[in-house]
């Protein structure tokens, strides 16, 4: 048993609309019951369109179920997906050096206490630099604008 003329245009042309992204009475979805549904049919009757269904069956086998649409968004989130990972990556290393860069710093800082409490210990506290040229010019001659 098959189905008239008009209906199998309308499954025809139901499936157009599905395959292009725009269909008008459902979300879509490439299934069969947004087939029916957009082509404003029973479910019976599109099962009658044998040759119709093989074409559809056939069509989402070898495209998946996901619309134009989806594969857009899917392929927009991988995208996105990347870049995400390739920035935490980068934050990562980033967070790596700093940390690093604050490790030697605070190291530079100790040796720097250290060496300032070795001059102390051995001069009695720093000298002010105008008192210490001062005396220097007093003791031997000094070459230069200094």
């Amino acid at each position: 048993m098959s189905v008239s003329p008009a209906t199998e245009k309308a499954l025809r042309e139901a499936m157009s609309r599905l395959i292009a992204g725009q269909p008008r009475h459902t979300d879509g979805t490439f299934s069969k019951e947004n087939l029916y549904r957009e082509a404003g049919v029973s479910r019976a009757t599109m099962n009658r369109a044998t040759t119709v269904i093989a074409e559809w069956g056939a069509y989402v086998a070898e495209h998946g179920r996901r619309t134009a649409g989806e594969a857009r968004r899917n392929a927009e989130l991988a995208e996105l997906q990347h870049k995400l990972e390739k920035k935490t990556t980068e934050c990562t290393e980033l967070h790596k050096k700093l940390d690093a860069a604050a490790t030697i710093i605070a190291a530079l800082h100790h040796n720097n206490e250290a060496l300032r409490e070795h001059l102390n210990s051995r001069t009695g506290g720093l000298a002010d630099l105008t008192t210490r040229r001062a005396e220097q010019r007093g003791s031997s001659t000094l070459i230069g604008p200094c």
